[in-house]
């Protein structure tokens, strides 16, 4: 995995008179997932876009691995980094399959090891191999174009990824399961992931750390749970809600949460939830459900119970 190092990054564009990115200076270590966010114009995109040098800084230094990407050709570069854009970029003419084979072609692969490749990726996205080789983007709906381009940006196993708000262009539905599906990939790729958002939730739920920015310059730098529990400032503050005591529920898991499972505890139609699950999901399925506790689950069995009284005292200490 590879990490990333912005010193003193600025870009100002031609005939403009402020910058669209202004000083910032941040690391994103090595398999992490750093999420860039605030409102637009804030410079997220371009500060994205500076890492793979489809823009060039105005002022600062990019280091990738501790070396300066100014001393690699451009091309080379990108071909070590996947890019994640929100309108996809599928080559419309060419099926799934060539879409995902397209840099590993440029590499000059052999086709067998390009053929298991798309295979797996498809199955990595959950696209079955033998339904979706075929097919042309026009044949797939929004959210598994996306999946397909998170596909081919994977296809030459790059160490470093980078996402320009993949799922704004999707429905609300869609871009949950989408987000499901990545935190889901998070912890089974392995890679270092620069994602820019303007969605709040989204950037809690999936972040290991936030770059705040405003105006071309970075407000804050931290967790997700530091953020809401100590914002910078009062544009942090409002940004993200910090008084929003259900969204600070979002970053609180049940198993930190959760009682021991009571003896002769009988599951027997007990509404359940997943022990790495967020309070707020748990909140909801309680309102649901209209029952005094949750069963707590490892995966299949119960290891404990939670009730609203626990959610109601996690609140408060939160």
């Amino acid at each position: 995995m590879s990490s990333i190092a912005f010193q003193h990054v600025s870009k100002t564009f031609p005939n403009s008179t402020h910058a669209a990115v202004n000083d910032c200076t941040f690391e994103v270590d090595s398999g992490s997932f750093v999420v860039l966010l605030g409102p637009s114009g804030c410079g997220k995109t371009t500060l994205l876009k500076m890492v793979n040098r489809l823009l060039e800084p105005t002022a600062g230094e990019i280091f990738l691995d501790g070396k300066n990407i100014r001393a690699l050709e451009a091309t080379q570069l990108r071909r070590r980094i996947g890019y994640v854009i929100q309108q996809v970029g599928l080559f419309p003419h060419l099926t799934v399959a060539q879409n995902i084979a397209v840099v590993p072609e440029l590499l000059g692969w052999e086709r067998a090891r390009i053929d298991a490749r798309i295979d797996g990726l498809l199955e990595l996205v959950e696209l079955k191999p033998e339904y979706y080789r075929a097919r042309y983007p026009a044949q797939l709906s929004g959210g598994q174009q996306q999946r397909v381009g998170l596909a081919r940006a994977l296809a030459a196993d790059p160490q470093v990824l980078l996402m320009d708000e993949p799922f704004g262009a999707i429905d609300a539905i869609t871009r949950a399961s989408l987000q499901d599906e990545m935190l889901r990939l998070k912890n089974t790729i392995h890679k270092t992931i620069l994602f820019v958002t303007h969605d709040v939730d989204e950037a809690l739920r999936l972040a290991d750390k936030i770059v705040v920015l405003r105006a071309g310059r970075i407000v804050q730098y931290d967790t997700p749970y530091h953020l809401l529990t100590a914002p910078a400032n009062e544009f942090v503050r409002e940004l993200v809600g910090a008084d929003d005591m259900v969204r600070q529920l979002s970053l609180l898991r049940v198993e930190h949460v959760m009682a021991p499972l009571p003896k002769n505890f009988v599951l027997n139609g007990t509404p359940t939830i997943l022990q790495q699950d967020d309070l707020r999901n748990a909140l909801s399925k309680l309102l649901q459900s209209g029952a005094s506790a949750l069963a707590v689950l490892d995966e299949t069995k119960p290891v404990g119970v939670l009730s609203l009284e626990q959610i109601r005292a996690s609140a408060k200490r939160a």
